[in-house]
C-alpha cells in the first residue's frame, strides 16, 4: 500500500518541503493498495464518482445491490426493529435505518473482523448512534444467540445479503479473487478455520472432485481435481497459480469447449473452495431453520443470494415454511436486478431476491 503521506516537519525557517505522491507504474494505479484515492473516498469524492459512473465499484468499498427491491419487500417504517445479518459495508443498513427512525433500531451482524469495525465507524459518522444501531460480531447461523444477548425475542425486519462483499473480493490479501495474486485464504473470518491452501493440501483428489461438483456444479470437476492434485506436489498454490493450473487442465478439451467455458471454470472452482472453507451451506441451512423463530408475527425476511446452491436452499426453506404455516406468504418467484442496475454495477447480475412474511 502506498504509505500515507504524513504532515512534513516544519523547518526552522517555517517552509514546508514538498513531498511527491506515491509513485506507481503506468498512467493509473492498478494494484489494490496503490488506489489511494479510491481507498480514501471522503478525500477524493470526484474520483470515486468517476469510478462508479464507469460501472465499477471503487476499491475497498461495496455498492449495495437491489436497494429499491429490498426496501419494497421489507417495507421499513418508523419504530420497527430490524436486523441485518450480513452488515458488510453498511449500505443496506443505512437505508433501512433512515426509514425506521425515529423510534426504530437495527442490529448489524457480520463475521468479518477486518471490515466490521470500519463499517461501524462509517455508520456512526452518518449519525447512527448506539440508541438506534447495535453492531455484533457473529456468523448469521448464530442469530438466535445474538438476539438473546441483545434482549430481543424477535424482529420485524430481517435482511441477509449472502456471498462475498466487494471489499473482500478486491483485496488480494484476502485470497477471494482470481484476478490478482495473493494467498489462497478465502476465510470470511481470518481468525477461524483453515484457509483454502490448507484445504487443498489435505483433501484427496476424489473428494476435491466431489466438492467442486457439489458446491459449484463444475462439469469438469474430475479433470481439474487431478490437475490440482499434481500441481500441489510441485509448488505451493496461490490465487494466480491455481488459476494457471485450472486453465492448463482444460487445454486437453476441444477448442470449442474451452471457448464456450471461458473463465467460468475458474470462477466455479474459487466459489466451491470459498463455500467449503467458510462452511457456507451448513451455516445457511442453520440460519434458515432458525429464521422463523427470529421473526415477530408479520415480520418480513429478505434474502439475497448469488448462486444456485444458495437460492435453491432459500427457495425450498421458504416453501416448506409456507406449507407448515410458519410463513403466511412467500415470494412466488425470484426477483432479479434491473437491467439498468446490472449495467451500472455488473456484480448485481447474479443476484436473486426472495422474501417471506411470518404468519
Amino acid at each position: 500500500m502506498p504509505e500515507e503521506i504524513q504532515p512534513p516537519l516544519i523547518k526552522s525557517g517555517g517552509a514546508i518541503p514538498h513531498r511527491r505522491r506515491p509513485r506507481y507504474s503506468g498512467k493509473n494505479p492498478r494494484k489494490f493498495h496503490e488506489k489511494y484515492k479510491e481507498l480514501n473516498p471522503e478525500k477524493y469524492p470526484d474520483t470515486v464518482a468517476k469510478v462508479i459512473a464507469s460501472g465499477k465499484t471503487p476499491a475497498g468499498t461495496h455498492r449495495p445491490i437491489m436497494v429499491a427491491e429490498v426496501l419494497a419487500a421489507l417495507q421499513p417504517a418508523p419504530g420497527l426493529l430490524a436486523v441485518d445479518v450480513t452488515l458488510g459495508f453498511g449500505g443496506h443498513a443505512a437505508e433501512i435505518l433512515r426509514r425506521i427512525l425515529p423510534g426504530g433500531r437495527l442490529i448489524g451482524v457480520d463475521t468479518d473482523p477486518v471490515e466490521l469495525p470500519k463499517t461501524e465507524s462509517r455508520l456512526r459518522t452518518m449519525g447512527f448512534g448506539a440508541e438506534c444501531l447495535r453492531v455484533c460480531a457473529s456468523n448469521y447461523a448464530g442469530l438466535p444467540r445474538v438476539l438473546a444477548e441483545q434482549g430481543v425475542s424477535g424482529v420485524d425486519l430481517l435482511l441477509a445479503d449472502l456471498g462475498c462483499s466487494s471489499m473482500q473480493l478486491d483485496d488480494p490479501a484476502r485470497g477471494f479473487s482470481f484476478k490478482l495474486d495473493g494467498p489462497l485464504d478465502m476465510r470470511m473470518n481470518p481468525q477461524k478455520g483453515q484457509p483454502a491452501s490448507a484445504l487443498l493440501a489435505a483433501i484427496s483428489e476424489s473428494n476435491l472432485a466431489a466438492l467442486l461438483t457439489a458446491n459449484a456444479d463444475e462439469p469438469h470437476a474430475a479433470l481439474i481435481a487431478a490437475a490440482i492434485a499434481r500441481a500441489r506436489t510441485i509448488q505451493p498454490l496461490t490465487t494466480l497459480t491455481l488459476v494457471t493450473v485450472i486453465r492448463e487442465a482444460l487445454r486437453s478439451l476441444p477448442k470449442s469447449v474451452q471457448a464456450q467455458a471461458g473463465d467460468m471454470p475458474v470462477r466455479r472452482v474459487f466459489q466451491a473452495l470459498r463455500i467449503a472453507v467458510n462452511e457456507e451451506f451448513s451455516a445457511l441451512e442453520t440460519f434458515l431453520r432458525f429464521l422463523p423463530g427470529c421473526l415477530n408475527p408479520g415480520g418480513r425476511a429478505v434474502v439475497l443470494t448469488f448462486h444456485s446452491g444458495e437460492d435453491r436452499r432459500v427457495k425450498l426453506a421458504f416453501q416448506a415454511g409456507r406449507r407448515q404455516g410458519v410463513y403466511g406468504v412467500v415470494s412466488e418467484s425470484v426477483i432479479r436486478a434491473s437491467p439498468d442496475e446490472v449495467h451500472s454495477n455488473p456484480r448485481a447480475a447474479s443476484a436473486k431476491l426472495r422474501w417471506a412474511i411470518r404468519a
